[in-house]
């Protein structure tokens, strides 16, 4: 019988008591509108000191044929491969507060042993509440506040502002099975969704980011400042309040999401899932925007870091 711990390896020279911390999870691969989960990784690492606690065995977990590793052929021969890592790492907030992050690509294969193990791992670590964090794509308007749906392995972790179906049916993600697993052991873990506008979901949102992040401090209670992403989101901004300055079918469309969405804050219930029929549809927006966000995607000014 296979163990969980075969499926890691922690690093010798670091063994660390975090003592409770969060360890939050990002896994590339599942649903992510605006990029927005990527983005709070990306600045976290990017933003903070950090130390590789464990390596997960990615030759068991990946099908590198459905997502190939990218190589580099240079004069004449390989010159460099991107292998795949998908990693725990240890970090500190600005008052040195610790914290975990899981990241990498979704396994493809061996979910089970792949939640076992990073159970196994938290315990060993003495890791507090998992957190899961991504953007989904909503019919709503990015000049008003984007929603955060949350979720918990009980009542009290978190409460969320963001009505939903009592029930409902969605496709598995390897983040999902980990806190439904965790919750059946017993353990804290959190996830935070925020809603993209369906018209942005294919281009990088740092709002979207920033909206996440604010989530994750506010029950964590880490100190995680985020100027560089407030400084994207702003020029993302303003490149699209420019688009829709120049395009009145554009700005009709969007003030039509903007009349949806105040009615729905009005209402008795503040529900934002309304029916297709009543919104524009995505595809509507998408057209009108496609080709200015190609646009900064290869001129630059993208929003991306």
């Amino acid at each position: 019988m296979q163990q969980p711990e075969e499926l890691y390896e922690l690093d010798p020279a670091v063994t660390p008591d975090v003592n409770g911390a969060a360890m939050l999870v990002h896994l590339e691969g599942f649903m992510d509108a605006g990029a927005a989960g990527r983005l709070v990784t990306e600045h976290l690492l990017d933003t903070f000191e950090h130390t590789t606690v464990a390596r997960f065995d990615t030759d068991r977990l990946l099908d590198y044929r459905s997502r190939r590793p990218l190589m580099t052929f240079d004069d004449g021969h390989w010159e460099s491969y991107d292998q795949p890592e998908l990693s725990v790492y240890l970090l500190s907030d600005v008052g040195g507060k610790q914290f975990l992050l899981l990241t990498g690509p979704e396994p493809d294969h061996e979910w089970e042993l792949f939640v076992a193990a990073t159970r196994s791992l938290a315990e060993r670590l003495g890791a507090g509440p998992m957190i899961t964090y991504f953007g989904v794509p909503m019919g709503i308007p990015h000049t008003r506040p984007l929603g955060v749906i949350t979720h918990a392995t009980r009542p009290g972790l978190v409460t969320t502002r963001v009505p939903l179906p009592s029930k409902l049916q969605v496709p598995a993600s390897a983040a999902a099975l980990m806190e439904f697993r965790f919750g059946e052991a017993g353990r804290d873990a959190i996830g935070f969704v925020v809603q993209v506008p369906h018209y942005l979901a294919q281009a990088a949102y740092p709002t979207a980011a920033l909206t996440l992040l604010d989530s994750v401090c506010e029950v964590t209670g880490l100190d995680l400042p985020a100027l560089e992403l407030r400084e994207a989101a702003d020029q993302t901004n303003t490149l699209i309040d420019r688009q829709v300055a120049e395009s009145s079918e554009v700005a009709e469309l969007v003030h039509g999401l903007e009349q949806q969405y105040d009615a729905a804050l009005a209402s008795s219930d503040g529900e934002l899932l309304a029916e297709g029929e009543q919104m524009p549809t995505a595809d509507e927006l998408a057209e009108q925007f496609e080709q200015f966000l190609a646009e900064q995607q290869r001129g630059g000014d993208s929003p991306e870091r």
